[in-house]
């Protein structure tokens, strides 16, 4: 009884010819996705430090707050309700703009103009807190009443 050969009954390939068998494929399959990883993770690492994200700026806030959790946490329950931490988004009902989601009327007050520098918008969303509630988690229970502060 005769069988085509399989990959078990072919000889192994010659380590020293390149043209023979599967090895210089694995090879050249591994190069590649080691290549591939390598450059994710390079694109990654520029992405990453070319765009902070929501941790950076509540750490920010976390520290003009003089690393007081409790206001922290509702500062971020706060913000994250109104754009998510976003200092792009945009009500488009309104002029409401950025992390603290500020009417172009709200900006003046904090004495700082309207900005899409993330660090610039939470500064002027802790001036006006500060303002018109007194802390983060006065302004918290407000916009729970209220939906809005």
């Amino acid at each position: 009884m005769s069988h085509a050969p399989s990959q078990l009954d072919r000889p192994a390939a010659d380590a020293t010819s390149p043209s023979r068998g599967p090895g210089r494929h694995a090879l050249h399959r591994v190069a590649v996705v080691l290549a591939l990883c390598v450059g994710l993770a390079f694109a990654g690492q520029s992405a990453a430090q070319a765009a902070p994200g929501v941790q950076a700026y509540q750490a920010y806030a976390l520290g003009k707050l003089g690393g007081n959790t409790t206001q922290s946490a509702c500062l971020n329950q706060l913000w994250q309700r109104e754009s998510g931490w976003n200092p792009k988004a945009q009500n488009p009902s309104s002029t409401a703009y950025g992390i603290a989601q500020f009417l172009n009327s709200t900006w003046a007050g904090t004495g700082i103009a309207k900005t899409s520098d993330p660090y610039r918008q939470i500064d002027a969303g802790l001036i006006y807190i500060q303002k018109r509630y007194g802390t983060p988690c006065k302004a918290w229970s407000f916009w729970q009443s209220r939906k809005w502060y």
